[in-house]
């Protein structure tokens, strides 16, 4: 009891000076100024998005499609004109760059001017999407820019869904068409079996009359195979026979040509006969004055040797004269230096050396000639003996030239019968040469037309035939055409019953262009951005009321003099306690009420907020109790890593590895799970869960404020109680 009294009193003191009072109320409503205006803040960024400045550009020329004008540029601007997206600009190009640089605008859609265009390019075959040109400011507002971009997708949805429709329209009435079309097309069906069962009659007739035809060509055929063999064996004799003339008048004329160049020939021949004779005559006597001056050639050619052969060994001896006078003049000079040093010495020892060396090529020279000699002696009596031959021969010659002279002119007269005899072999042959001409030809003709008649006969028997197969084939394909115009009829007017049945609506037409609609249920829904960021922010506060609310309470001290240790731990904690429950009740019922925020249950909302105070307040008081200062930079540096690892705005799973160490140990990791159970999931099992966790970490830092406590005499704390007593009194 003395413990409780000893807060009452400190709580009293307290209120009795407003310095002190007036800082302990703001301290509690610093969870509602802190968590409240970040709700306010963000409790439905969306519900003013219409407030947001949005430049459109439209620059689409249309286009045309199927015949009619396509704007889907302009329909697109009216689409946005009816929504309440953002706060549509609809500005030129120019415009928007500039209120884009000015940050006017948050960004920027342009509609470029092929945007029609491009959307009638679906049915080609590369077709060309159509484009949207979207500008984010991302500079000037990064969200804004990501919403943009969301927005964008949407719109592009709406924008497809239009031009599906316009293509749908189309090729809903392109349907209609074709079952229109189908329907006359089996009207005609039905006529093209009826002449195809007709042309099936026709084709019947035509084919048996083509089988006699065919029947009596090959008979004809047959009796024209004799006449064709005799009139080839005609005309083939008549021109061996035209052959055999005409070679026999060429022979003739030939062989009376020759025989005119043989007459001539011989009468030239006898004319050289006459002058052979007289030839061979002089020419035996040119051999025989040869003969005699190769006989005196011979004598001189021997002399010529014997000399040469003289000159040669005297030679020689000049050679060997001219080198030993050489030698001896070398020797003297050797033998008489005096002599050596004499110029005119010197020029007689070198013209000896010259001389011997000039006698000694002399000496060679003349036994070259003495060997060429020699050779020309040889040649010489070679030429003799020759000679006498030749003389023989010669006279030899001249005995049968005069022979020869007397048969010639046998020859002249019997060529003169020949010439006459063979002029009239000639003009016989060439009468007949030309009659076996006319008979070739005439047999020829008479071939060639039997030729051409059998041709014919066969091509026709042919053609026949062929006729004859062809009418089967012709036969079958009508009985085809006849069962498929049939079928055709039958096929086209079930596809035009089938397609008449396929009628244009809206509501075919939506169908076609937006074919699947996404149907959304919820799990634990959350209505807006502060009921989905709450459980973050109201932590954030609370833990934010705590820290602020050791700057303005005392941790240590008490105002009651003597107080024990224990007394002062309990004053310090119904302090803090009380200041929690306060801070949590105002926090909550400004969420509740204030903003309007929806849970799952209000009680435990209340209690889960109370919890998760205390538990960041006895933390708290903890760190400072025993650091002071130190200890709330402790607390600052906790809430940092609290904000960044909670998983009360990101993912966990979004963060770096290195900090999802610190998601466990936090206890802010609890407060933001609670809070989620108890405001949008409902899930009371995991609320308790997390207020379990808290209550432990509650206790044991509230332990650890008591150890201090306990171990700290009165005396360290008594300066503490002075300073808290000049304070009350100032």
């Amino acid at each position: 009891m003395k413990s409780v009294s000893v807060f009452f009193q400190d709580m009293v003191n307290s209120f009795k000076k407003p310095k002190v009072i007036i800082p302990i109320i703001v301290v509690l409503f610093i969870p509602v100024l802190y968590s409240g205006m970040f709700l306010k803040a963000f409790w439905d960024p969306y519900g003013k998005m219409n407030e947001i400045p949005v430049a459109v550009v439209n620059e689409d020329a249309g286009a045309e499609f199927d015949g009619q004008s396509l704007q889907v540029g302009d329909e697109l601007v009216d689409e946005l004109r009816k929504g309440n997206d953002f706060a549509w600009d609809f500005v030129t190009r120019e415009q928007a760059e500039e209120g884009m640089r000015s940050n006017k605008y948050y960004m920027t859609i342009v509609i470029p001017d092929n945007f029609s265009s491009q959307a009638t390019t679906l049915m080609d075959e590369n077709p060309q999407p159509a484009e949207l040109l979207y500008e984010p400011n991302e500079g000037y507002n990064f969200l804004a820019a990501q919403i943009g971009g969301t927005a964008v997708k949407e719109i592009k949805s709406k924008v497809s869904a239009k031009v599906t429709e316009a293509y749908t329209e189309t090729l809903l009435d392109q349907v209609e068409q074709i079952s229109g079309g189908l329907g006359e097309a089996g009207s005609g069906a039905s006529k093209i079996n009826e002449g195809a069962v007709k042309l099936d009659d026709g084709a019947e007739k035509l084919k048996k009359n083509l089988a006699k035809l065919a029947e009596g060509t090959a008979q004809l055929s047959q009796g024209i195979s004799p006449l064709q063999q005799g009139a080839s064996s005609l005309n083939q004799g008549a021109t061996e026979l035209s052959t055999g003339a005409a070679s026999l008048n060429s022979g003739l004329q030939q062989l009376s040509t020759a025989h005119k160049q043989l007459a001539d020939g011989a009468a030239k021949a006898q004319q050289g006969g006459a002058q052979l004779e007289q030839g061979l005559k002089a020419s035996a006597q040119g051999a025989e004055q040869l003969h005699s001056g190769l006989t005196a050639a011979e004598a001189g050619s021997a002399s010529l040797v014997a000399g040469l052969q003289s000159s040669v060994e005297g030679s020689n001896k000049v050679a060997e004269g001219a080198q030993g006078v050489a030698q001896g003049l070398e020797q003297l000079v050797q033998a008489n230096p005096e002599l050596a040093k004499n110029p005119m010495v010197q020029q007689l020892v070198t013209a000896s050396k010259a001389v011997a060396q000039g006698s000694t090529q002399l000496a060679q020279g003349q036994a070259q000639l003495l060997s060429g000699g020699q050779e020309l002696h040889a040649a010489g009596q070679q030429l003799l003996q020759g000679s006498e031959q030749l003389v023989q021969g010669q006279q030899q010659l001249v005995q049968g030239a005069s022979q020869l002279t007397a048969g010639q002119t046998q020859l002249v007269d019997g060529m003169s019968l020949f010439d006459s005899k063979l002029t009239e072999a000639a003009a016989g042959s060439n009468v007949l040469a030309q009659g076996a001409s006319k008979l070739s030809a005439g047999a020829g003709q008479i071939a060639g037309g039997m030729g051409q008649l059998s041709g014919g006969v066969s091509t026709l028997a042919n053609g026949s035939k062929q006729l004859d197969a062809g009418a089967g084939e012709i036969k079958s394909g009508m009985d085809q055409l006849a069962e498929g115009s049939e079928e055709l009829a039958a096929k086209l007017n079930d596809a035009a019953d089938q397609t008449s049945s396929v009628k244009k609506s809206d509501a075919l037409v939506n169908m076609y262009a937006e074919p699947i609609t996404i149907q959304e249920e919820k799990v634990s829904e959350v209505p807006n951005y502060g009921t989905g960021f709450a459980p973050y922010f109201l932590s954030l506060g609370l833990f934010v009321g705590a820290l602020i609310s050791t700057l303005v309470v005392p941790l240590r001290a008490s105002t009651v003099a003597g107080a024990s240790g224990w007394n002062r731990f309990v004053s310090r904690t119904f302090s803090f306690t009380g200041m929690s429950l306060v801070q949590s009740l105002l926090a909550a019922a400004l969420a509740l009420y204030g903003l309007g925020l929806e849970v799952t249950n209000i009680p435990l909302f209340y209690l889960f907020s109370f919890i998760t105070s205390l538990s960041y307040m006895f933390i708290i008081q903890a760190l400072v109790t025993w650091l002071d200062n130190p200890g709330r930079f402790l607390a600052i540096l906790m809430l940092i890593f609290q904000l960044t690892t909670s998983a009360g705005t990101f993912p966990l799973e979004l963060i770096p590895n290195w900090m999802k160490v610190f998601n466990p140990l936090l206890p802010m990791t609890y407060s933001v799970k609670g809070y989620k159970a108890v405001i949008s999931i409902g899930d009371m099992g995991s609320v308790w869960q997390q207020a379990g966790i808290l209550c432990m970490y509650a206790f044991c830092f509230l332990a650890i404020t008591l150890v201090y406590f306990l171990t700290h005499s009165k005396n360290e704390d008594r300066r503490e109680s002075t300073n808290v007593d000049m304070a009350l009194q100032a």
